[in-house]
């Protein structure tokens, strides 16, 4: 039997990883979840840096006039830094997706706030500032990721749609009809990186972003990151 110090400190880590429950975080962390400014969709990407698919996106997403925010893993910027800086050169925001994607649940206290100050320092290294944003691997938050994340002046950041846009079956229109129809004041989690995912997977997100891109300027939305989404005054980015 575990004694309730134990008991205490396994609920401390293990408790903010309900906010996975999508439903429940909407309702009762709508920032964490990416709800934001109303006429705004902030685009994200994970799993980057890739040299097989990053530049892919760099050109379509210039092509439409859209930046968008990249979480990137600090693994995949080592072995690819001038992509890094490539991102920032073209107007993108620079989030962490930890150093490793790891599920972070089965990390302790140390461990995490070396994988995220190992990935932050790399990016600042790389880019010249440090990242503002933190997404967690596969969404799991736990009490040592809040713990490190605030101690290293991160912003914890989750999503409200994605496009399942990771798996072996996934293509262009699955991408968009998975991501839906209500954009307004959201946050859209695809990936540039098959690193996580099926091989090959990222040419169905590739397909996708014009038409996703398309249904949010036909429903008057801004599309941009989250550096854009959370301003208070909505007229401050009406960029399209």
């Amino acid at each position: 039997m575990i004694s309730r110090f134990a008991a205490v400190a396994l609920a401390a880590h293990a408790v903010p990883a309900l906010t996975t429950i999508a439903p429940l975080r909407r309702v009762a962390f709508p920032r964490l979840s990416g709800i934001g400014d109303p006429a705004h969709l902030a685009l994200t990407f994970d799993d980057g840096p890739d040299s097989r698919s990053t530049p892919a996106f760099l050109a379509e997403l210039d092509r439409l006039g859209v930046r968008a925010t990249f979480f990137l893993l600090g693994r995949m910027l080592a072995i690819t830094p001038h992509l890094g800086r490539e991102l920032v050169a073209a107007g993108h925001e620079i989030g962490l997706h930890g150093w490793d994607h790891r599920m972070l649940l089965a990390r302790g206290p140390r461990s995490t706030y070396s994988d995220l100050a190992r990935g932050r320092d790399l990016i600042a290294e790389v880019t010249g500032a440090p990242p503002s944003w933190y997404r967690p691997p596969y969404g799991v938050l736990t009490g040592s990721a809040l713990t490190a994340a605030r101690k290293l002046g991160l912003t914890p950041v989750l999503w409200t749609s994605w496009g399942r846009d990771w798996t072996a079956s996934a293509t262009p229109a699955s991408v968009l009809h998975t991501v839906g129809h209500q954009l307004a004041g959201g946050t859209v989690l695809l990936h540039d990186s098959d690193c996580t995912s099926a091989p090959d997977a990222w040419h169905a997100t590739l397909g996708a972003l014009a038409p996703l891109v398309g249904r949010a300027r036909a429903q008057q939305l801004t599309v941009g990151p989250l550096r854009d989404h959370y301003r208070e005054h909505a007229g401050d980015h009406r960029t399209k």
